[in-house]
């Protein structure tokens, strides 16, 4: 009986609809609900503070059990003898109250101990922290429905696990894609913080510690009186889950915000002027983990100015903070973004390393250095940065990108993990030792007493958090590895499904195979062999446009002409850059032979006819590794499509838009970054498919009434370098053509432009019958704002399936322009089952 009763209520969970708000967190019914008689029939929180994270275990594990097993339990925070008890508490208080627990005796900071080998359940934290992580993983175990009887300690493997947030006090969000902030609005903190609680929760529920609430592109008026009880009031929000708060600072505040004359890190009056505002933001925030410096990069102030070194502007703060316990994290993306491309020597990579390694040692104790993974900026594939391996005597941190900036603004799935378990594995070999990346930020390699993660996020106030349920995968992953770099990131992702999901077999292996596909393929269709991102570098970074890469001050560069391509940072010919590395990682990339071919490009400049290691020429590479990854997302499609009965409606309706964007606009990239390589290099495909494409009718190549040609730029961004918008943003045109394809059934699809400032209506047609109507308002369902031009951003595709069509029929095309968008079409396609584009 209990198990057909469990089996009704997974099943009514299945058909209700979810908005993603819960996240991980859902402690929906599971089947193993028959074993709830082994379940303890109590709980006993060792704490009767409600801003105790200890009391927050208490509450969360009474409503996990009635949310899993339909179980009622009390919850009482005094200790008493019981045959049968969930106990969760603090080592000290467990000790004082039931005696010694020598099982926790390695218990470390933030560590948990959790035994379910007996009748009670004993979860017990070094601190209170602690004890919170302990519940949640008792929770995700029974959520996943494992009820088996364990006993171990669980320590991270570094101190600091926060996740940064570009919010603007405006409330826009730098990077973010799923909303409005959750912190700021008009200038201030929000009145209202229960949205910020509950994403502690979330954050808490996966061991992370701290947040960093505000961009590093600060704002000095974060730090008004106002403000700064806003801050107190967000932190109050987030202490009972053990998350404290941190803030980033504009260094020029003593002169934009104090009136000095100054923001000179060695003037004794900015020092005072630092002094006396963190004293005042620390008698409200007690606990405040400290500050976030982004200083002399992209126009933002910092010690240079004044020919100061970027440690003394970093102990500036170090001091400030020092007598609270507090750490400054001081960013490495440090870089001139006006740099010559005509300079040959000139790289961007090479600047983390130059601003920073002269300066190993002088920073205090309580400063770590903050650095992206790798030497540019969140790429889809770079190497380790060769600062991990340089800076022996500070602390470091990783800096990893949880929001998709590059990657697809979560509109592309791309499951990061494995991308972050490379180059966290990635050994740098220092002093002839070994040197992984997650040793040396973990403080374990170079023996640092602190270091560890910082993971730019950026959730909004859409319900979703970050803007996709799939991309959710990658906060929760973040916080796994934060805490233990050793996790398989496909265990992560099985463990976050099945969280996310529920238990059903097809639907874990399903998303299993397409996010561990996700990153492969983005790479394939956007930017392989280590030539980074092909995105708008000077844009959106979203769509394709390979142009934008170069001659600019940016230092992104390819190095791409008619005759080769891939950016020379040999010591030999180049820029240094792999002379940058420990002598046995600089020979390795030193020497194009024993260079990986997916960072061929990165270190070696070559011709497109270089043979690769697998026999390919690069050119042809770049064609068939784009045509691989833009059919690995048309499959995506079909594998969501076949859990339509198992996944609520409103998230499998939610996914499923997503995964047919991602679809469309693969072949987007496919055809842009093709064609841009096949028009500069002028080196046919050897399988005759770039420009080739026998199922479209170009839309410039239609009879037009009301339409006009519309030469598009970047020219590859259109098929043909052409498409057709309405000759005023006032009146409809028309696109017509002959069918002169064999009759049958198609899915018609229709490639068009989704610009911002409007929203066209369009009508597909064939002789008298109605196809389809749509509307292009993408920025409404996208979670950004593409593109105000017609461009390798704003271009997408609609599709039409199992048309039956008859040869000399006539197709038709109407576009009611709106505002700015002038119903633009690039072409359309005529596809036989089973046919990609």
């Amino acid at each position: 009986m209990r198990l057909f009763l469990s089996t009704l209520l997974l099943a009514s969970r299945l058909v209700s609809a979810e908005d993603g708000s819960a996240a991980w967190l859902r402690y929906a019914p599971v089947t193993q609900a028959k074993n709830s008689r082994l379940l303890p029939a109590a709980i006993i929180a060792l704490n009767s503070t409600k801003s105790s994270p200890v009391y927050t275990a208490g509450q969360e594990l009474r409503d996990g059990i009635a949310g899993i097993f339909s179980k009622e339990l009390n919850v009482s925070t005094q200790a008493r003898r019981t045959s049968s008890a969930v106990i969760v508490g603090t080592l000290t208080a467990y000790t004082n109250d039931y005696g010694d627990l020598e099982d926790a005796e390695d218990l470390e900071e933030d560590g948990f101990f959790l035994s379910t080998e007996q009748d009670q359940v004993v979860i017990v934290g070094h601190n209170e922290r602690g004890a919170l992580y302990g519940a949640f993983e008792y929770l995700s175990r029974l959520a996943q429905g494992d009820l088996s009887p364990t006993s171990f300690i669980s320590n991270p493997q570094a101190p600091i696990r926060w996740t940064n947030e570009w919010n603007n006090l405006d409330g826009s969000i730098e990077r973010g894609y799923a909303g409005p902030s959750i912190f700021f609005r008009d200038g201030f903190v929000l009145e209202n913080v229960t949205r910020a609680a509950e994403y502690a929760r979330l954050l808490a529920s996966i061991r992370i510690n701290g947040i960093i609430i505000n961009n590093v592109n600060a704002n000095a008026t974060l730090l008004t009186a106002r403000n700064i009880e806003g801050l107190a009031r967000l932190a109050d929000a987030i202490r009972p889950y053990g998350i404290q708060l941190g803030i980033s600072l504009n260094f020029a505040s003593p002169r934009d915000l104090g009136g000095l004359s100054s923001f000179d890190p060695l003037d004794p009056k900015v020092d005072a002027w630092w002094m006396n505002i963190t004293t005042q933001i620390y008698a409200k925030v007690p606990d405040m983990i400290g500050y976030l410096v982004k200083a002399n990069s992209e126009g933002q102030p910092g010690p240079l100015t004044y020919n100061r070194t970027l440690a003394d502007g970093a102990n500036m703060f170090a001091r400030a903070v020092r007598p609270y316990g507090g750490v400054v994290m001081f960013r490495a993306f440090v870089y001139d973004n006006h740099i010559s491309p005509a300079n040959w020597k000139a790289d961007r990579a090479n600047a983390q390393l130059e601003f920073f390694q002269h300066l190993d040692g002088k920073f205090d104790e309580n400063v770590v250095v903050q650095i992206k993974y790798g030497p540019i900026d969140f790429q889809v594939r770079e190497p380790a940065s060769p600062l991990f391996g340089a800076l022996h005597n500070t602390s470091t941190a990783i800096e990893l990108q949880v929001t998709q900036e590059y990657l697809g603004h979560q509109c592309h799935l791309v499951y990061l993990a494995p991308l972050w378990k490379e180059i966290l594995g990635s050994d740098l070999r220092a002093d002839s030792r070994s040197s992984k990346v997650k040793d040396i930020v973990s403080g374990s390699r170079f023996k640092r007493p602190l270091g560890g993660y910082a993971g730019v996020v950026n959730v909004g106030t859409n319900s979703t958090w970050l803007g996709s349920h799939l991309a959710m995968s990658n906060l929760y992953a973040y916080g796994r590895l934060a805490w233990d770099a050793s996790l398989e990131s496909e265990a992560i992702l099985q463990d976050w499904t099945r969280l996310t999901f529920g238990l059903d077999q097809e639907v874990l292996d399903t998303i299993t195979d397409m996010s561990m596909k996700s990153w492969p393929a983005y790479e394939n269709y956007s930017g392989n062999l280590g030539i980074q991102t092909l995105t708008d570098i000077l844009y959106t970074h979203f769509g394709p446009n390979p142009a934008s890469q170069d001659n600019n001050g940016w230092g992104q560069w390819t190095r791409a002409d008619k005759a080769s391509i891939g950016m020379d940072r040999t010591v030999k010919n180049g820029t240094g850059n792999a002379g940058h590395y420990p002598p046995e990682v600089a020979q390795i990339y030193e020497n194009i032979e024993t260079t990986p071919d997916n960072l061929l490009l990165w270190f070696h400049h070559v011709p497109y006819t270089q043979r690769l290691k697998s026999g390919k020429t690069v050119i042809q590479h770049f064609y068939d590794a784009h045509y691989e990854g833009a059919d690995t997302a048309q499959a995506f499609v079909r594998q969501w499509e076949s859990l339509k009965s198992k996944v609520d409606n409103e998230r499998w309706n939610h996914i499923m838009f997503r995964q047919t964007f991602q679809a469309g606009h693969a072949l987007v990239w496919r055809d842009s970054i093709n064609q841009f390589y096949h028009n500069l290099s002028e080196i046919p495909d050897e399988s005759k498919r770039v420009g080739n494409h026998p199922y479209r009718i170009e839309a410039e190549q239609m009879s037009l009434v009301g339409y006009k040609l519309y030469s598009v730029n970047p020219f590859h961004a259109a098929s043909r370098h052409t498409a057709i918008v309405t000759n005023s943003n006032s009146s409809a045109g028309i696109a017509t053509a002959n069918i002169t394809f064999v009759s049958g059934t198609y899915d018609v699809a229709v490639n068009y432009y989704d610009i911002i400032g409007g929203k066209a209506r369009y009508q597909l047609e064939i002789d008298n019958r109605t196809i389809g109507k749509w509307t292009g308002n993408l920025e409404d369902k996208l979670g950004h704002a593409p593109s105000i031009y017609l461009d390798g951003h704003s271009a997408t595709r609609i599709t039409f399936k199992g048309v039956e069509v008859r040869h000399g029929e006539t197709v038709r095309i109407t576009g009611q322009p709106n505002g700015m968008e002038p119903a633009p079409i690039d072409y359309i396609s005529f596809l036989p089952p089973g046919v990609v584009d």
